[in-house]
């Protein structure tokens, strides 16, 4: 029997009596990648991107297509104009809002010394010199704001003129980091107005308000010592963003807050276990639709807003289940478009039914591929800890997984520290991939997880060496005692935290692994904290710099670096690394390298110059992805 599935507004036939394969490299990055845009003006249809990779050529081909709100095909569209309201023209439709770089210092040598043309030196005089994957060159993204006339924009005004602050924020701010007042005479921007070490040990993130007739800015947020970010106003001027308290704590409980005037409301504060990822104002302006991690997913939650009455906000979970709730697309009356993703299945659009929170797909564009691509079993496992608490497990199984034979085993470390272990779908650490390779894969969701508690997620900081390693192991020593697993083929893998978790537990494990991987780890505790950007990040989960003797806390974090502990090393360990790696920088992967060799283990290293944190081009992924499964083969054969 055939049956039709829809890719992007193609039609594709295929045999359901096909049989399912193990997903490969070459086929994950086949995959087409969609990302909502937004409901279409006349309320019928969603607007979605498709981004598609092509290896061959190194890049993607992105296109954008219309699906009718209820269900049907999709249609390609050229321009979104026509369908999506344009965010960056005033609602009064007469300005024009638009970010651009202003040059405002000279810190290159061609700067100071403009006869030297071929010289590529950088000259500074303090941090925040370079930011995840770029040196700082002197140039400031600002927000212009230009008249439009018959749709024609005149000269654009620089709002923050002279000011050596980004908006949008480096390095991951986009659009949403400056939007309009709905009566179109104020502008809301985001910037951290700080610069050079000042600004590499903060978080201090504000909002400020710009007036377009006297050009008079004004800081909402002054109050607040740490983020605020992704602000957003309903239709009656009513304005919500996302707030985190303590400054230098990238990783703290982030809640909604609403202003009305000059009040302010923080609406999820009352939920301890609740970190907001992302929100959106319902229609009526009298709740928000949120996102937040909870038991090892991510779900939809609804919070009442009661405006300047007494009555205390209602949460309520919308949605459950073992998936993720990646986004909020938007509402049309009682259906909500969210997208979603499991650890089977990439992003994919879905509606909600806010009487009863049931999910119906609605975009198909991977349906054809992964109809014929094997599933992978996942299911929940508790574990006691070395401290009696029970800690959630994601076990992960080969398609077709037979609990009579015995099958080698991965234990997965996530990194962040403080970033939740979902229903996640990755393209470089992907469950369904590794385990489509013949593997178990072991995910626990170690103390430093949001979803489980503030102080669960809490504990990981300035204490790195400690529970949370052990957490790793009680998974792994739980897991081993099943009779499918082979507990003379067990590997322990990670990329960021999980990688120097890799590191550490080399140090540690007594002989229970066979095989590790670390991808851009962190091995020394001192040069991390001498070489990263970020300097807060480091104050604030290492404890300080090292050179304090009188703090305690940072002593003890010292302590435990891998670095201290190499001369327990005895395992095969491939490193990898990228070369624009600013966070985690170079020197950490080769100093694990160099000292492997030189004990005489057997290492490999697989260094990435053009990649930052991540690998972002699909060739490099394709290299990658061989390599990690090549050296798996040959060292848990």
């Amino acid at each position: 029997m055939k049956k039709i599935s829809l890719m992007g507004g193609f039609l594709l036939l295929s045999l359901t009596t096909q049989a399912q394969t193990p997903l490969t490299p070459e086929q994950l990055w086949k995959w087409g990648r969609v990302s909502g845009l937004g409901i279409s003006k006349n309320q019928q249809s969603v607007v979605y991107a498709v981004s598609t990779p092509n290896a061959e050529e190194n890049k993607s081909a992105r296109k954008t297509y219309k699906i009718p709100l209820a269900g049907g095909p999709a249609v390609e569209v050229a321009n979104t104009d026509e369908l999506l309201t344009n965010s960056r023209i005033s609602p009064d439709s007469k300005h024009l809002i638009s970010s651009e770089a202003v040059k405002l210092e000279d810190l290159t040598s061609t700067d100071k010394y403009p006869d030297l043309k071929k010289s590529s030196a950088y000259i500074y005089t303090s941090l925040n010199y370079r930011h995840w994957d770029t040196w700082e060159d002197g140039k400031y993204d600002h927000v212009f704001v230009a008249p439009l006339v018959n749709g024609k924009a005149g000269k654009a005004k620089d709002i923050m003129p002279g000011e050596k602050f980004d908006c949008p924020q480096k390095p991951f701010g986009g659009d949403e980091d400056f939007i309009w007042h709905p009566d179109g005479k104020r502008i809301l921007y985001v910037t951290k107005k700080k610069s050079g070490t000042d600004y590499a040990v903060s978080t201090n993130t504000d909002l400020y308000e710009y007036d377009l007739a006297t050009g008079a800015t004004k800081n909402l947020t002054e109050e607040n010592k740490g983020y605020d970010v992704s602000p957003e106003y309903n239709a009656k001027g009513q304005l919500a963003w996302l707030q985190m308290k303590r400054d230098g704590y990238e990783a703290d409980k982030q809640d909604i807050v609403v202003m009305n005037g000059p009040a302010k409301l923080n609406l999820t504060q009352q939920r301890d276990d609740i970190h907001v990822n992302s929100f959106k104002w319902s229609q009526d302006g009298k709740a928000l639709f949120f996102t937040a991690a909870v038991d090892g997913t991510i779900q939809l939650f609804n919070v009442t807003y009661p405006g300047l009455t007494k009555m205390m906000p209602i949460i309520t979970q919308i949605t459950k289940g073992d998936f993720d709730i990646t986004g909020i697309v938007g509402q049309v009356g009682n259906t909500l478009v969210v997208s979603r993703t499991d650890m089977n299945h990439p992003t994919e659009l879905y509606t909600v039914d806010l009487g009863n929170g049931s999910l119906k797909q609605l975009t198909h564009v991977n349906d054809a591929v992964l109809k014929n691509t094997g599933i992978c079993k996942t299911e929940r496992r508790m574990v006691k800890t070395t401290d009696n608490k029970q800690m959630l497990v994601w076990m992960i199984y080969p398609p077709g997984f037979d609990a009579s034979k015995k099958y080698p085993t991965l234990l997965y470390c996530q990194g962040g520290p403080q970033s939740a272990l979902t229903q996640m779908y990755s393209y470089r650490w992907n469950f369904q991939l590794m385990a489509s390779q013949g593997y178990i894969i072991v995910a626990p969701n170690r103390r430093g997880m949001p979803g489980h508690g503030t102080e669960w997620n809490e504990q990981v900081s300035k204490d790195w060496g400690g529970q949370v390693l052990n957490d790793y192991l009680s998974a792994i020593d739980d897991v081993a005692k099943e009779p499918y697993v082979d507990k003379n083929r067990l590997g322990c893998v990670g990329p960021s935290f999980g990688g120097y978790s890799v590191y550490a537990l080399a140090g540690r494990h007594d002989k229970r692994f066979k095989t590790f991987i670390s991808h851009d780890g962190i091995f020394d505790f001192r040069s991390m904290y001498g070489t990263t950007e970020e300097v807060f990040f480091v104050n604030w989960d290492l404890g300080g710099p090292y050179w304090d003797q009188k703090n305690k806390a940072a002593q003890r974090t010292y302590e435990q670096s891998p670095s201290n502990f190499v001369d327990k090393w005895d395992t095969p360990i491939f490193i990898i690394q990228g070369g624009k790696d600013y966070r985690v920088p170079i020197e950490q992967g080769l100093q694990a390298f160099q000292a492997a060799q030189l004990r005489g283990i057997k290492s490999k290293l697989l260094y990435l110059p053009d990649e930052n944190h991540w690998v972002l081009t699909a060739q490099n992924a394709l290299v990658w992805q061989r390599e990690f499964f090549a050296w798996l083969k040959e060292t848990l054969p």
